[in-house]
Formats: C-alpha cells, structure tokens, sequence
C-alpha cells in the first residue's frame, strides 16, 4: 500500500511541476485536472501489475515486470484519456512525460533494494544513525 502512495505522490509531483513549468495558475483545481487521467492510468496500471504479480508470484514493487507494467498504464492510460477527455497530447508532451514517469516509477522501485540492503548493512555493523559511532 505504501508503495502505492509513493506512486501517486510521484504522478501528482510530475504534474505540478508541469503545470508550473507552464506558468498555469488554479493550483488545487488545475492539478486535479492535470493529473486526473495519469492517476488513472497509474490505477490501472497497478491492477494488471498486481493481478499478473498473483499470477507469476511476483511483487509488484519489482521494476520488471511490474514497474514497467505500472509505468506504461501511467503514461499511455494518461495520454490516452487527455485525449478523449478534450485535453490534448502533443508528441514533445509524451515524450517529457515517458522520461519524467520512468525516473519517477522505475527509479525509485530500482534503488529501493540497493537502499534497504546499505540500511540493514550499516545498522548491522553498530554504524550509522543507532550506532556507536
């Protein structure tokens, strides 16, 4: 669930910045409305991730094939609905969003064991934050 969070924090962080990088003013309302369709993209993009993580017994918090699966949900789940919903989608857009969502939904996923396995070391040597230094 957690991971979960991390993710739409992520999404809603990359359409903040967009908007802001835009100059659009309405914050909360403007935000909502830029996000809205990569929010659900994410959704769906989390639930095939996690019915084919049932599936194959894989988590969903591994970056193959899951974070892929997640990213891609996001970004053509976004995309598609900006679409249909009237909000448009130039090429120059997709192309940000899939760089900005792929170091934003992969990266974090793929530092996440290298991170936990320098945490459990370091607190495992009487080093670092409760360690006798």
């Amino acid at each position: 669930m957690a991971a979960l969070v991390v993710d739409v924090v992520l999404v809603l962080v990359f359409a903040a910045v967009g908007r802001r990088s835009h100059g659009e003013a309405d914050a909360v309302a403007g935000l909502a409305h830029t996000a809205w369709p990569f929010l659900a993209g994410l959704a769906a993009g989390w639930l095939l991730a996690v019915l084919l993580g049932r599936r194959q017994g894989r988590s969903p918090l591994a970056v193959v094939p899951a974070g892929l699966v997640v990213w891609a949900g996001t970004l053509v789940g976004g995309h598609l609905l900006r679409l249909v919903s009237g909000q448009g989608s130039a090429w120059s857009f997709a192309v940000v969003s899939a760089v900005v969502l792929a170091v934003f939904l992969l990266g974090w996923r793929a530092l996440r064991t290298p991170l936990a396995r320098v945490l459990r070391s370091t607190r495992a040597s009487g080093h670092g934050p409760r360690g006798q230094d």
